[in-house]
């Protein structure tokens, strides 16, 4: 009897073995990618398999993945339980993972198949030299996907470009119930410090790089005055459902991202809705998401190759149309279709963008809400993670946030979100066949 249980014990770990090598060898053709909803041109996931076949000769299935915000990511990720080969967190997000050792480098090298990382802007690549790694340069662990400014989308029909061409148009009581403000507490707290300082800045005493270091007592003190003084405009605290209030004239200014506000003129335009958008005078933030490979991903090789994939110019290009924001590819194509689009669209004032494109850039006609003029990124700062200070933060934001949304406010949001889902599923089905054509 012991001679057969001992039979046994071998027998089930052998089998055991067996199928853990056998999931091992299947893992490899899986490249399990982690990202926002809608931040991509998810026709590309079934290209990237084909294109990967052709580069390597090897398998590749794509098990791609969806999350609402960064920190939902990154507790999947610190837990260690998910072995995601890709994400695309935030910039702040990045610093943090750096710190905490959370990230693999990208393998630069592919071989025989052209390396698509250069196509991403040199500004891009300045910016993310300002990541605190611990030590590690970000550039050597992550690579840019989409960037853009926070500032006011407006309705030009009741507002004025005068009129919020400063912060102080939170408090400007034109705009009470009829403003709606990001919840996004890192993304409203940093531009309003910089406005609060800006004497200081003046004076050469800080810089606004150095004020996206502070989270100090008294800052947020500061802030959260700010704040509860605009309260009485605020109409909610909107995640996603800001720019669909301004396409339907609920609210005339909205403190929101520039990808965001994109969307809302596009659609807005569509039914006689003029809206526009513009960074305060006194300076914002820049933001960044980038791809990056997880300490625990179990496919290092297709996941650095998928992120070389995405870096392509008709890949940026494509992504660009799809979803709306701005891809961090910097090259002569994307500036010449981004152009012709302009122009396309009526619009003449050439822009300054050398910052980003290069030198033969320093007159171009290119949507302003995209591209920001080189004029405006010298007044924006890239916001860094606030470590163990992210709680008095939040607990800040909470105290100024309350209740705002009415019961009435409730209903309607969950109104309009029910058209538009609708509204989304036939726009999308009309931009993949324009985009057949195009392509």
């Amino acid at each position: 009897m012991r001679k057969l249980f001992s039979i046994f014990i071998v027998a089930t770990a052998l089998l055991f073995v067996v199928t853990s090598c056998n999931r091992d060898e299947k893992r490899k053709s899986i490249l399990k990618v982690y990202n926002w909803a809608d931040y991509i041109d998810e026709d590309l996931l079934g290209e990237f398999e084909e294109w990967y076949k052709e580069q390597t000769g090897e398998d590749i299935e794509i098990v791609y993945q969806l999350f609402d915000i960064n920190e939902t990511m990154l507790a999947k990720i610190e837990r260690g339980k998910e072995d995601f080969d890709v994400a695309c967190p935030s910039e702040y997000i990045i610093e943090r993972m750096l710190k905490n050792d959370l990230l693999l480098p990208i393998n630069k090298d592919f071989g025989d198949t052209p390396n698509y990382l250069g196509n991403v802007s040199p500004y891009i690549h300045d910016v993310f030299d300002q990541i605190d790694g611990n030590g590690k340069n970000a550039n050597d662990y992550a690579v840019g996907y989409m960037w853009g400014t926070t500032g006011f989308l407006y309705n030009k029909r009741y507002v004025e470009r005068s009129e919020v061409d400063s912060w102080s148009a939170l408090w400007d009581s034109k705009f009470k119930g009829k403003l709606f403000v990001k919840d996004a507490f890192r993304d409203v707290y940093s531009p309003l410090l910089i406005y609060a300082n800006q004497d200081r800045i003046k004076r050469g005493e800080v810089s606004m790089s150095e004020l996206m270091h502070d989270s100090s007592d008294e800052s947020i003190a500061v802030v959260e005055n700010l704040l509860k003084k605009a309260k009485p405009n605020v109409a909610g605290w909107e995640a996603d459902f800001g720019k669909e209030m301004m396409t339907k004239e609920k609210a005339i200014l909205n403190l929101t991202w520039s990808g965001d506000a994109v969307w809302a003129i596009e659609e807005a335009a569509e039914v006689g809705v003029e809206l526009d958008y513009i960074v305060p005078k006194e300076g914002s933030i820049v933001w960044f998401d980038g791809w990056v490979i997880p300490k625990y991903a179990k496919n290092v090789k297709a996941a650095s190759y998928f992120i070389n994939f995405m870096c392509k110019s008709e890949n940026a290009i494509r992504n660009m149309e799809e979803i709306g924001y701005v891809s961090v590819i910097g090259t002569k194509e994307v500036m010449d279709y981004m152009s012709e689009s302009a122009v396309e669209a009526g619009l003449e004032e050439p822009l300054d963008l050398t910052y980003f494109f290069g030198d033969e850039a320093d007159s171009v006609v290119i949507d302003p809400v995209l591209y920001a003029d080189k004029a405006v990124i010298d007044r924006c700062a890239m916001m860094h993670d606030s470590g163990p200070r992210t709680s008095a933060l939040l607990e800040m934001w909470s105290r100024v946030k309350g209740d705002n949304l009415n019961n009435a406010m409730v209903i309607f949001i969950l109104f309009v979100f029910g058209c538009l889902s609708i509204a989304g599923i036939m726009r999308k089905i009309k931009r993949r066949r324009q985009r057949t054509r195009r392509w």
